[in-house]
């Protein structure tokens, strides 16, 4: 099922089982900012950006190899250099994604994004380390940022794709295909939201954080809440803008985010998640969060 009808998906939600497949991922992978930079390209459509001069990278790397480290201690994680090249590079999730045995491929929207889906290095480990098969969606017209555009429940199999200059109704599609997803519902970002992600993340299955403001329809925002209740949680503007919903559970008891999220939460937030069961880690991020992304779009899972 593929649908804007919010009735019909909730309904057809509701019924399935938690058996799609692991709700976390068993390992994950980083790509280094080693082209840590402003790019101009990006910057057009992501409102979260700084300007150039706010753009530390020895700091970046610093902060990255912390984040790695951190995440090491929980599941495996592998490490890619990064490309001078590609400035965004350090957001793989964009760009790359996984199903049981598969390598997905997105397309982006920015010439300067769609150089990353060529790395033979990444795409060369799934194939040849891992034996997934890849779906390439990166050759074909329509804009489908992966787990920018797209946030999935993996237990019960089913997404919730935001629609921008990111990701079109084609490409999203595309992506509903390539994950072999049940059900994924369709809805138009707030103008000046480029990602799903920022303004939503689901938990484990069990759990949802979602910025309201982010959707064009109050609706979508009210019915993802009541899907995931009591743990719906809604954010207020300022956990929005410090990448509260950028978080990501790569544990079924731990909910990761940047230093700057978790000190943004608020009372209430903290509580929804201590009542899910899930800690909250943090990890300064904030030189990374110059380019308009913070830690999940650093996190590419591994299924």
């Amino acid at each position: 099922m593929l649908t804007r009808d919010i009735a019909v998906f909730v309904a057809h939600a509701r019924t399935l089982c938690p058996d799609f497949g692991p709700p976390t991922a068993k390992a994950a992978f980083l790509v280094a900012p080693e082209g840590f930079a402003l790019a101009t390209e990006s910057a057009r459509d992501n409102r979260y950006m700084s300007p150039a001069a706010d753009f530390e990278q020895a700091r970046a790397m610093a902060q990255h190899r912390q984040l790695h480290r951190a995440l090491a201690a929980q599941l495996p994680v592998v490490g890619f250099a990064g490309d001078p090249d590609a400035p965004d590079g350090l957001f793989p999730n964009n760009v790359f994604a996984t199903a049981p045995g598969r390598l997905i491929v997105g397309r982006m929207r920015h010439p300067v994004r769609q150089r990353e889906a060529g790395r033979e290095d990444i795409r060369g480990f799934f194939q040849q380390a891992l034996g997934y098969q890849t779906v390439d969606l990166s050759r074909q017209p329509h804009a489908c940022e992966l787990t920018g555009a797209l946030v999935i429940d993996r237990l019960r199999g089913i997404g919730f794709c935001g629609l921008s200059e990111r990701c079109d109704a084609e490409g999203a599609a595309l992506m509903h295909a390539a994950f072999g997803l049940r059900a994924t519902l369709l809805f138009d970002l707030t103008p000046g939201e480029y990602h799903t992600n920022v303004v939503l993340t689901v938990l484990a299955g069990r759990a949802a954080l979602l910025s309201p403001t982010g959707f064009v329809d109050p609706a979508v925002a009210d019915a993802i809440c009541a899907l995931y209740a009591p743990h719906g949680l809604r954010v207020g503007a300022a956990a929005h803008a410090a990448f509260v919903c950028n978080a990501i559970a790569l544990a079924e008891g731990t909910v990761w985010m940047s230093r700057g999220a978790a000190m943004a939460l608020g009372g209430e937030v903290d509580v929804g998640l201590a009542d899910a069961g899930f800690a909250v880690r943090a990890v300064e991020l904030d030189a990374i969060e110059a380019a308009g992304g913070s830690l999940r779009c650093c996190v590419a899972e591994i299924f």
